[in-house]
């Protein structure tokens, strides 16, 4: 699609953004993983090895998004969407047929495959929408993406309120809603989720507009927490679980309101569209803006005069024409991307403060288990509202940070590492007394961390190949779910074999805090590591945004298009 046939006007964006909250909801399923596992094990006859092995596959297919990343510039959105949805059919599908028993008995490696694919459609749902509204709000980069990442935050808890009031806590009716549900938003939601002309002057409107849908998450995140706890402390009737249900639906309806509010009650101020000097006939790539990320450097004088004198000679053939490599902060292409130390710094902070996140996440279950609980979706649910509360004030925070003080995005990293390791230990004791403040602490530093290496990375590399860039650096949470889960689950089925060996009881489980003590020691160490990484990289890139955010705002760069 050309640069000309991007959606003019002030509503559209904001339309897309309700959009793409339905999308980001329902394509948060891969963490409702441990709402299935337990039915999963017993449907497969795995030990917690082989279990933690399907968790990593959902780690794995949630994270591979280098090929949506790259086709995300090459293809209009609803289509990432529609591939999503047919992915989420196929995993989910097939995953349902193995827990209720409607085809005969599936192998593992099926169903390895089929998770992976189940929840690679969260890849391409997320690519669709982040990067387009990444796009169309490019002076507000950390509040979208703190928005976003929220209600994928808020995924697992809206999944558990749908598990436990509606479908009776069915594992096999849970993945029917997925296989059938996570489509059917896509089908709706595909004709709104588009490039449109975005604004490149601040506006106080618009961030009254992000304001008021911060408001709506953090109401909708309350509201879960309020449901889940009234479910495990009385009984509800299924009229009042539906009834709480309808209220949950408007609630995540809450952004439509903007949109609709500018069609009811039209303002005579519209936002500046896009300087069609900055438009190159048209020429530019597809989605993009003609300059996605600041470059108000110091030398940026000097370098118009030498970029002018090397044009000159280049007309006289006196110098070959090269291209000039870009500084940080501007936009630049992905294996340009790669040669860079903040890249991988970048990617070894998010690998180990994500990647150890998710490993506890995986195994919530066990962790809960072992801890003496007996329900373990309320574990589940904290940490799903503490994850969004961490995204979204990731995302808010920074944003704060940033334009404030000029402190890099990094400096929230540092501090919810230190959390971390401390976290660790306290998981470690293994007391069921500690067990909701550790899960609580936890669900906020990783989801802070999300946000914040979205922010950061667009604004380091660019927007033009943000898609790949991203992508990329996720991948650092399956890897580290790699390395983390087959330790956990080798240590959690040692202490199962010392624990059962004289027994000939039918509960597998381990009990104690024996079960995960060892890895929690080791992920404490890992967050020591983590800490040290991101104080270096966030001295490294704190000159970039003081450039960026020295005047108080993001600064649209003047020649950065390439």
């Amino acid at each position: 699609m050309r640069a000309g046939a991007m959606k003019a006007g002030s509503r559209p964006p904001w339309l897309g953004l309700s959009a793409a909250v339905w999308v980001q909801v329902a394509g948060g399923a891969s963490s409702t993983f441990a709402l299935y596992s337990h039915a999963l094990k017993v449907a497969l006859g795995v030990n917690q090895s082989r279990l933690a092995m399907l968790a990593v596959a959902c780690d794995v297919g949630d994270n591979l998004g280098l090929l949506p990343g790259v086709l995300c510039n090459r293809l209009h959105p609803a289509v990432l969407l529609l591939i999503g949805a047919a992915a989420c059919v196929l995993g989910y599908g097939t995953t349902w047929l193995a827990v209720s028993g409607l085809a005969p008995a599936l192998p593992y490696w099926l169903i390895w495959l089929a998770l992976c694919l189940a929840a690679n459609s969260g890849a391409w749902l997320g690519t669709a929408v982040l990067v387009t509204n990444m796009r169309n709000f490019p002076l507000s980069r950390g509040a979208v993406a703190g928005i976003l990442k929220g209600y994928v935050g808020l995924s697992a808890a809206v999944y558990t309120e749908i598990y436990t009031g509606i479908l009776h806590d069915s594992a096999a009716s849970l993945l029917l809603l997925l296989t059938l549900g996570v489509p059917a938003v896509c089908l709706l939601t595909m004709y709104f989720v588009r490039p449109c002309e975005p604004s490149l002057a601040p506006n106080s409107s618009e961030q009254a507009h992000f304001l008021f849908t911060q408001i709506g998450s953090v109401l909708l995140g309350v509201y879960l927490v309020g449901a889940t706890i009234l479910d495990h402390v009385v009984t509800l009737t299924d009229a009042l679980n539906y009834c709480l249900l309808a209220i949950m639906v408007l609630l995540i309806f809450a952004p439509v309101v903007i949109p609709l509010k500018m069609t009811l009650f039209p303002s005579n101020q519209r936002k500046g569209p896009l300087d069609p000097s900055d438009i190159d006939n048209g020429h530019t790539e597809p989605f993009l803006l003609p300059s996605s990320s600041g470059s108000n450097l110091a030398n940026l004088e000097d370098d118009d005069a030498s970029d002018i004198d090397i044009l000159l000679a280049e007309g006289e053939g006196a110098v070959k024409q090269t291209r000039r490599r870009p500084h940080r902060g501007e936009d630049f292409r992905f294996r340009e991307a790669l040669l860079k130390a903040d890249f991988w710094l970048l990617f070894a902070v998010y690998f180990i403060g994500v990647g150890s996140g998710v490993t506890i996440l995986n195994n919530l279950a066990q962790v809960g288990i072992a801890a003496g609980a007996v329900d373990t979706t309320i574990s589940l649910s904290l940490f799903s509202f503490c994850n969004f509360f961490g995204r979204l004030g990731g995302g808010a925070i920074s944003e704060y940070l940033v334009r404030s003080w000029t402190l890099p995005r990094t400096a929230l990293i540092v501090c919810t590492q230190v959390v971390m390791i401390f976290t660790y230990l306290l998981f470690a004791l293994g007391l069921y007394a500690t067990l909701h403040v550790s899960v609580a602490l936890l669900g906020i530093c990783y989801g802070i961390q999300f946000s914040v290496m979205i922010s950061t990375s667009s604004e380091l590399f660019g927007l033009k190949q943000f898609g790949k860039i991203y992508n990329f650096i996720s991948m650092g949470n399956p890897i580290g779910a790699l390395l983390f889960n087959s330790l956990a689950g080798y240590i959690y089925d040692l202490e199962v074999q010392k624990q059962h060996s004289t027994t000939t009881d039918s509960d597998i489980a381990c009990h104690g805090p024996n079960c995960f003590g060892f890895t929690f020691c080791v992920l404490s160490g890992m967050a020591c590591l983590g800490t040290l990484l991101s104080i270096v990289l966030t001295v490294r890139i704190r000159p970039v945004y003081q450039m960026l955010y020295g005047g108080g705002s993001f600064s649209v760069p003047r020649g950065s298009a390439h």
